[in-house]
C-alpha cells in the first residue's frame, strides 16, 4: 500500500526539471549569459564604430556622422524601400530596378520603427539590437539541447565571426534570425504550430524562409518531435511557411506583370543568372586572385565562406543531420549556381548549424575552439572598419 505523502513526493521529484532542462527555462543561466554576450558586443561595436575618426585620424570615416557610417550598401536599399516602396525614389529616374529582390518584410518593421525613433538610421541599429537579443538567446537555448552548457559560446562564435557586422547593422539578417530560430527550437520540442507561425514571418523577411520551410518538413518526417510523436494530421501546417512566398509572388506579378520578378531582379540588379557551378567557382576565383581592386578582398571572402560550407554540409550529412543539411545545403546550391559568389559570407551569420559545431569543440576540443574565435575576432573587427568606411565586404 502506498501512502499519498509517498506517491506526492514522487510526482514532486518527478516534475523537478533536470539540469539540462533548466538550462533552457526562459530567465536561465545560459539566457542570462547569451545576453550579457550579445549586450556587449553591440556595445563594444557601436563605442568602435563611434571611435574610429579619432583612432584612425584622415581615414575615410572622418567627417562622417556616426549613423552615416552605417548607412552603405544595402542598408541604403532598405531605407528607401522603407520610404518609398518598391517603386523607389521618386526623384531618381529608373530607381525602380532591382527592388523585387528585397522582401517585404524587413523594410515594413523599418517604417514601423522609424515612426518611433530621431531616423530610418537609428531605427535599422534598434531592430538589429532588439531582434540580435532575441536570436542570442534562442540560439544559446538550441545549443543547450544539443549539448548541455554550450548556448553561450555558440553566441559567441556567432558574433565574432568574420561577417558579424552584419548583425548589428541596419540588415535583415538579425530580424530573420529573430524568427527562424525559435521556430527550429519550437519545431525540436514538438510545437509544430507556433513554429510554422514564426518561419511564415521569416519568410516575408527573407527569400532564406523557403529553405527554412523545406527543412522543416524534414525534421517532421525524420525527427522525434514529428512523425513519430504527432502522426500525419499536422502535415498540412507545413504548406504555411510557404503562404508569404506566394503572397509576395502573387503581389510583385500583380505590380509588375512578372510572375519571376524577385529572380529578374537579381539579373537586372547584380547580373545574377543561373550558372553551373564550376562556372560561378572560376569566375568568382578570377576576380579573387587575378584582379586588384576595391572588391577583391570581398571575393576572396566569398571563396572562403563558399569552403567553410561545403565542409558543413560535409559535416551535417555524416552526423546525419539531415534538416540542418537540407537548410544549409539548398542555400549553398543557390549561391554557388549564381553567376559569381555574393553575399555568401554574410549568408554564414544564418546558417546557425555552424555555431552549433562551433560551440561543440569548446566540449570535445577546447584549444580548436579558442584558435577559431581567436582567429575570427580580429578579422570581424577588420571588416567592420572596412564596411563602415563604405567599402564593400560581404
Amino acid at each position: 500500500m502506498i501512502d499519498s505523502g509517498g506517491l506526492d513526493g514522487r510526482h514532486r521529484v518527478a516534475e523537478t526539471p533536470s539540469a539540462e532542462e533548466r538550462s533552457v527555462l526562459p530567465g536561465s543561466r545560459s539566457d542570462r549569459l547569451a545576453l550579457t554576450v550579445w549586450l556587449s558586443s553591440w556595445a563594444g561595436v557601436m563605442f568602435c564604430v563611434a571611435l574610429t575618426p579619432r583612432a584612425l585620424p584622415g581615414s575615410f570615416h572622418q567627417g562622417q556622422s556616426f549613423l552615416s557610417r552605417w548607412n552603405h550598401w544595402d542598408v541604403t536599399r532598405f531605407i528607401t524601400l522603407a520610404q518609398h516602396g518598391y517603386a523607389g525614389d521618386p526623384a531618381l529616374y529608373g530607381d525602380d530596378k532591382g527592388w523585387p529582390a528585397f522582401f517585404p518584410g524587413y523594410p515594413v518593421v523599418l517604417h514601423a520603427v522609424g515612426l518611433v525613433t530621431p531616423s530610418l538610421e537609428a531605427a535599422g541599429l534598434l531592430i538589429s539590437l532588439v531582434a540580435g537579443a532575441v536570436a542570442a538567446v534562442a540560439l544559446a537555448r538550441l545549443a543547450d539541447c544539443e549539448s548541455g552548457g554550450t548556448g553561450p559560446y555558440a553566441v559567441i562564435a556567432m558574433v565574432a565571426s568574420p561577417a558579424a557586422l552584419f548583425l548589428f547593422a541596419g540588415y535583415s539578417e538579425s530580424l530573420f534570425l529573430a524568427l527562424a530560430l525559435p521556430a527550429w527550437l519550437l519545431a525540436r520540442r514538438g510545437r509544430w504550430e507556433w513554429a510554422v507561425s514564426l518561419a511564415a514571418l521569416s519568410s516575408f523577411v527573407r527569400i532564406t524562409g523557403a529553405f527554412l520551410a523545406v527543412a522543416l518538413i524534414v525534421e517532421y518526417l525524420t525527427g522525434p518531435a514529428g512523425r513519430r510523436l504527432r502522426g500525419w494530421r499536422p502535415l498540412p501546417l507545413l504548406a504555411v511557411p510557404f503562404l508569404p512566398l506566394l503572397v509576395y509572388t502573387v503581389y510583385q506579378w500583380n505590380r509588375t506583370g512578372d510572375w519571376m520578378a524577385w529572380q529578374h531582379a537579381q539579373v537586372v540588379g547584380w547580373q545574377r543568372n543561373t550558372v553551373w557551378p564550376w562556372e560561378s567557382f572560376l569566375t568568382t576565383w578570377n576576380a579573387a586572385v587575378h584582379t586588384d581592386n576595391q572588391f577583391t578582398l570581398a571575393f576572396r571572402v566569398e571563396l572562403v565562406a563558399a569552403a567553410v560550407g561545403v565542409l558543413l554540409v560535409c559535416y551535417l550529412l555524416g552526423s546525419r543531420r539531415w534538416p540542418e543539411a537540407t537548410y544549409v545545403g539548398l542555400q549553398l546550391a543557390a549561391l554557388v549556381t549564381s553567376s559569381f559568389y555574393l553575399s555568401i559570407g554574410r549568408t554564414t551569420l544564418i546558417w546557425w548549424p555552424l555555431w552549433l559545431a562551433v560551440a561543440r569543440l569548446h566540449v570535445r576540443w577546447r584549444p580548436a575552439y579558442a584558435a577559431v574565435v581567436a582567429v575570427s575576432a580580429p578579422v570581424a573587427v577588420l571588416f567592420l572598419l572596412i564596411f563602415t568606411s563604405g567599402a564593400w565586404i560581404g
